[in-house]
């Protein structure tokens, strides 16, 4: 009997450990990085608060690794974009686009904040693009701006 329960206890062992890791059947082939990546819907706020604000934009799919960041640098000077924050994504390879949205904290309440937007894969490597300058002005204490999706 007891050699029946260990038999039954080294199985159910193994089978858990089998089962326990989800991200080994997660792993993705490197896609094909696109030949050119571009911005298909302009980078716009999509909610700003009193504590953060969040950017986003759309470009084709970059394809390369899995893991991209969006990448916005900022200032309150359009020629002094010195401040950066950055969000990882992981890419949906079957899809032909990709939403970045990254998300900036400790912004000064009804400041004019002036802004690009980048991305690049996880080994640090450019996809290229950039976008034109943009603007967008924090709301005061309390306040907030809820940008996306479009209120009617």
């Amino acid at each position: 009997m007891s050699g029946l329960l260990l038999t039954l206890a080294i199985t159910t062992t193994v089978g858990s450990l089998l089962s326990s890791n989800p991200t080994a059947a997660q792993v993705l082939p490197v896609a094909k990085r696109a030949e050119r990546v571009e911005i298909t819907t302009a980078p716009a706020l999509e909610v700003a608060s009193d504590h953060l604000t969040i950017i986003r934009w759309t470009t084709n799919n970059p394809g390369g690794s899995n893991v991209h960041y969006g990448i916005v640098h900022y200032g309150t000077d359009p020629k002094d974009l010195s401040q950066t924050a950055k969000s990882p994504i992981r890419l949906n390879q079957g899809q032909p686009y990709t939403v970045f949205r990254v998300r900036m904290e400790g912004l000064k309440p009804r400041t004019t904040y002036y802004y690009r937007v980048t991305s690049e894969e996880s080994n640090g490597k450019s996809d290229g693009m950039k976008s034109t300058v943009n603007k967008f002005t924090t709301p005061g204490p309390g306040e907030r701006i809820v940008a996306y999706p479009k209120r009617n």
